[in-house]
């Protein structure tokens, strides 16, 4: 399915793609395709006004902010390397962004996200980046909740698998709203947005 129509008021929003998570090994699409895809989607909503959201994952030095509930896979049992939750080059530098840190793997929850964008009047987003099964999937699920149109640029984002990545966008994504490649949301803008 492709994405059928954009709102006047739509938002990017573009998930983790920082230092220490756009270096990691990822797929479908290598990492450097999904911040070139982002950037592309970036620059074509700062050229029409519409809000770019910047969300970037980050925790206390002694990590008294991160998740706390008990999971079957252990956490990395290291410190985080200074600058890892940097917000990556290609898509940094623009003051007009809205950045939003967040402690979870969704952008909406502990996070002023829905407040930023209904401020705005913003009825709608596209999400981007890394991982699709991880902090895209669950700001979709929140956005959809909050009565956010969603729209998924399934080409500009990656998973640690494929596997991962192909369900997401196969079972869920379609029930939280609408998926198209970026070139396709990229046409929608121009058509909609002049």
């Amino acid at each position: 399915m492709t994405v059928t129509a954009l709102d006047p008021r739509t938002a990017l929003v573009v998930i983790d793609l920082q230092a220490g998570i756009a270096g990691l090994p990822v797929q479908p699409y290598p990492a450097a395709d999904v911040i070139a895809r982002s950037a592309e989607l970036a620059d074509a909503f700062r050229a029409r006004g519409l809000p770019v959201v910047l969300v970037r994952v980050s925790f206390a030095a002694d990590g008294s902010d991160a998740p706390t509930g008990r999971t079957e896979v252990a956490g990395s049992g290291h410190a985080l390397p200074e600058g890892w939750d940097v917000i990556v080059d290609e898509l940094s530098g623009h003051p007009e962004d809205i950045t939003v840190t967040k402690h979870n793997w969704g952008a909406f929850h502990g996070t002023d996200l829905d407040v930023q964008l209904r401020r705005r009047g913003i009825t709608q987003i596209v999400l981007t980046g890394i991982a699709t099964s991880i902090g895209v999937e669950s700001t979709a699920r929140a956005a959809y909740e909050h009565g956010y149109h969603v729209t998924l640029a399934t080409d500009a984002m990656a998973d640690r698998s494929a596997e991962a990545h192909r369900a997401s966008v196969e079972q869920l994504f379609p029930r939280l709203g609408e998926t198209g490649t970026t070139e396709e949301i990229l046409a929608l803008l121009a058509t909609a947005h002049g």
